[in-house]
C-alpha cells in the first residue's frame, strides 16, 4: 500500500485539523511556561516588558477562544462522521461512539495527570455523549440550538462578572472607593501568589509534581466541564451542522464562504481589538481578565472562529497542492498523537523534571517555543504516515474502540 490518505477522508477536515493543532499552543504555551494562572495575565510570574504585552494582546486577538473553538467545531463534525459512516457500514454508530469516547476519556485523564494539567480530552469526553444524542436534529435546528444556549450561558457570565470588570476600570481610573480599591487589590495578590504557587509546583521534582497534581485531578476535570458547557456543546453542535451542510465536503460555494468569513471578521475583530486595547492598557488585570474572556469575549470568540474555519476551507483546495499543506494534513491526521507529543515537548522544556524554565520565559520569547512545537509536528507526522497507518495514539485509541489488535504498519 502507498503512502497516501485513505480514500475516505476529508482533505479539508485534515487541513483544518492541523491548523487547530498548531494553533491551539499558540495559548497553551502560557500555561506550560507558568501555569494555569499565567494564561490570565503576562505579569504574574515578574514584569512584562512591552513585547511580552504586545505578544499577549496579540494572542487575544488572534488565538485566544478561536483555536480552542475551531478545535471544538471540528470534534463535533468528526464525531458526526465517524457515526455516519459506522452506520453506513450497518453497525450501530452511535454505541461505538460512545465507546471510543470512553477510551477518550482515559487518554484525557492520563495525559491530565502525567504531563499537563491543561488537557482537553476530558472535556470532550464528558460532554460529546450529550451532544451525540441531538445528532438527528436538523442542520437548522442545531445551529439555532447552539447560538441560543452560547448567547445565554455568555450573557449569563457576562452580567456575574460585570461587577469586577467596572471595579478593575475604577481602579485604573482612580475612582474606586477605599473598599473597592481594597478588594480588587486583594484579588489581584490571591492570583498572585496562587500562580507563583503553580509555578514552584511545576519546577519540582516528578513525582513530587505528580503527587500534587493527582489531588487536583481528581476534580478538576469537572469543575473545567462545569464552567465549559456551554461553550464546548455549542460549538460541538455547531461542527456537527457545518458537517450536515457540507461545509467541509465542497458543498458550499466559495460566494458563501466567502460571505461568512467577511460578516464573522466585520464583527469580530473590532470586538477583539477593543477587548484587546482594554487589557493590554489596563495591565491584564487578572482579577478581570478570567471573567472576560468566560463572558464578554465570547461573541468575538465564536464569529472568529467561524472567520478562521471558512477562510482556512476557502485555502485548502490552494493549499494541498504545496508540501506544507501536505505537511499540514498529515499534522491533522495525527492530531491527537501531535497534541500529546506537543504536551511532553513542552513539559520537558518548562517543567522542573525537563530544563526547569517555568516562569523564566516572558510571552514574546514563548513564541520560540511555539514555532519549536510546529516545527516538531510538521516534521514529524508526513514520514510517520509513510510507514504506518495511522498516529501511534490514534492506532492506540481505534484499536482499545474495536476491542482488537489492528494492522500498523503499511504494506509498502
Amino acid at each position: 500500500m502507498s503512502g497516501s490518505a485513505a480514500p475516505d477522508r476529508i482533505a479539508a477536515l485534515d487541513l483544518v485539523r492541523g491548523i487547530a493543532v498548531l494553533g491551539i499552543l499558540t495559548i497553551n504555551i502560557a500555561g506550560f511556561a507558568g501555569g494555569p494562572s499565567a494564561t490570565l495575565s503576562p505579569g504574574l510570574l515578574g514584569p512584562a516588558s512591552p513585547a511580552d504585552g504586545l505578544a499577549f494582546a496579540a494572542g487575544l486577538v488572534l488565538f485566544e477562544g478561536k483555536m480552542r473553538g475551531l478545535f471544538t467545531l471540528l470534534f463535533g463534525a468528526s464525531m458526526l462522521l465517524f457515526v455516519d459512516r459506522r452506520d453506513g457500514a450497518g453497525a450501530d454508530g452511535g454505541t461505538v461512539q460512545l465507546r471510543r469516547l470512553g477510551w477518550l476519556l482515559l487518554i484525557g485523564y492520563a495525559h491530565q495527570l502525567l504531563l499537563w494539567s491543561g488537557d482537553i480530552l476530558m472535556l470532550y469526553a464528558l460532554l460529546a455523549p450529550f451532544v451525540l444524542a441531538l445528532r438527528h436534529l436538523s442542520v437548522r435546528q442545531l445551529v439555532a440550538l447552539a447560538l441560543s444556549g452560547f448567547a445565554l450561558w455568555h450573557g449569563a457570565f457576562a452580567l456575574a462578572g460585570w461587577s469586577s470588570l467596572t471595579a478593575a476600570e475604577a481602579v485604573h481610573a482612580g475612582t474606586a472607593d477605599p473598599a473597592t480599591r481594597a478588594a480588587v487589590l486583594g484579588q489581584f495578590a490571591a492570583i498572585s501568589a496562587e500562580a507563583h504557587n503553580q509555578a514552584e509546583v511545576l519546577r519540582q521534582p516528578y513525582w513530587t509534581m505528580l503527587t500534587e497534581r493527582f489531588t487536583d485531578t481528581l476534580y478538576r476535570p469537572f469543575q473545567v466541564t462545569l464552567l465549559s458547557i456551554g461553550e464546548t456543546v455549542p460549538m460541538m453542535m455547531l461542527g456537527m451542522a457545518l458537517y450536515r451542510s457540507g461545509f467541509f465536503t465542497g458543498g458550499w460555494p466559495r460566494a458563501r464562504l466567502w460571505q461568512l468569513a467577511g460578516v464573522s471578521l466585520a464583527i469580530g475583530l473590532p470586538l477583539a481589538l477593543v477587548q484587546a486595547w482594554w487589557s493590554w492598557s489596563r495591565g491584564f488585570p487578572p482579577e478581570a481578565m478570567f471573567e472576560l474572556l468566560i463572558g464578554p469575549a465570547g461573541p468575538q470568540h465564536l464569529v472568529l472562529t467561524l472567520a478562521w474555519a471558512a477562510l482556512l476551507v476557502l485555502a485548502a483546495l490552494a493549499l494541498l497542492r504545496t508540501r506544507l499543506g501536505e505537511r499540514l494534513r498529515a499534522a491533522g491526521r495525527m492530531a491527537l498523537s501531535n497534541y500529546l507529543l506537543t504536551s511532553a515537548v513542552m513539559a520537558f522544556c518548562f517543567f522542573g523534571w525537563g530544563l526547569g524554565l517555568v516562569g523564566r520565559v516572558g510571552a514574546a520569547q514563548q513564541w520560540w517555543f511555539v514555532l519549536l512545537g510546529w516545527a516538531v509536528m510538521l516534521a514529524w507526522s508526513k514520514p510517520w504516515l509513510g510507514r504506518f497507518r495511522q498516529g501511534p495514539v490514534e492506532w492506540l485509541w481505534r484499536s482499545l474502540t474495536e476491542g482488537k489488535r489492528l494492522p500498523f504498519k503499511r504494506l509498502l
